[in-house]
């Protein structure tokens, strides 16, 4: 969105300049994997825009630890293999161990994706969901702990979707700011079935 004079948004966020600045601007990253010196050379940018060795981070038992303690959390159905996250937690241990030394050799594969429908409110269709098994969801729980800060860097400040922090009354208060300056059109747009269409492109949806 632009503003009245003309000007684009400004990306998320403006760097920080002290220490403590940079500790609440990243109060909710995972601090097992984000330490100090790589929220440094988050807020500094890394040499290049690129990041390297963060496969050390996924694979480190303690951040699968805190990946499964978020996914046990959340609770949830299991996947194809019937395992719930009761009895994965049966063998924690176990399974961390396996999981680690598989993403480590790289022979990790993650498993099929378990198709459920739900009602759809006001509607007579069903919204589509995916269940991954337990041991991927710990695994896509500890990528994103690892890669979201990353992205986080240099969202859109008013993007409010999906976002650390982030919700829908945040969204609320920018419309009012924005209704307050002048702001006088909304465009409100609903892509139909845009995820689980044969279509559907990766590329578009993360731009």
């Amino acid at each position: 969105m632009s503003e009245p004079n003309g000007t684009a948004s400004e990306a998320v966020p403006e760097r920080a300049t002290r220490a403590e600045e940079t500790h609440d601007r990243w109060s909710w990253v995972e601090p097992l994997v984000w330490t100090p010196r790589m929220l440094a050379a988050l807020e500094q940018g890394v040499k290049g825009g690129k990041w390297y060795s963060l496969m050390d981070k996924l694979y480190a038992e303690d951040t699968l630890r805190a990946a499964y303690e978020k996914v046990a959390a959340n609770k949830g159905a299991a996947g194809v293999d019937h395992v719930t996250v009761e009895e994965f937690a049966g063998d924690l241990d176990g399974n961390m161990r396996r999981l680690s030394e598989g993403l480590r050799s790289g022979t990790y594969r993650p498993q099929a994706i378990r198709r459920h429908y739900i009602p759809k409110p006001g509607s007579h269709e069903k919204r589509p969901l995916g269940i991954p098994t337990v041991r991927d969801r710990v695994v896509q729980t500890a990528l994103r702990m690892v890669l979201e800060p990353i992205f986080e860097r240099d969202f859109a400040a008013q993007s409010y979707g999906f976002r650390p922090t982030r919700g829908c009354k945040d969204a609320l208060r920018r419309v009012d700011e924005l209704l307050k300056a002048g702001y006088a059109h909304i465009v409100d747009a609903d892509l139909k079935s845009y995820l689980d269409r044969d279509s559907y492109c990766p590329r578009a949806y993360a731009v």
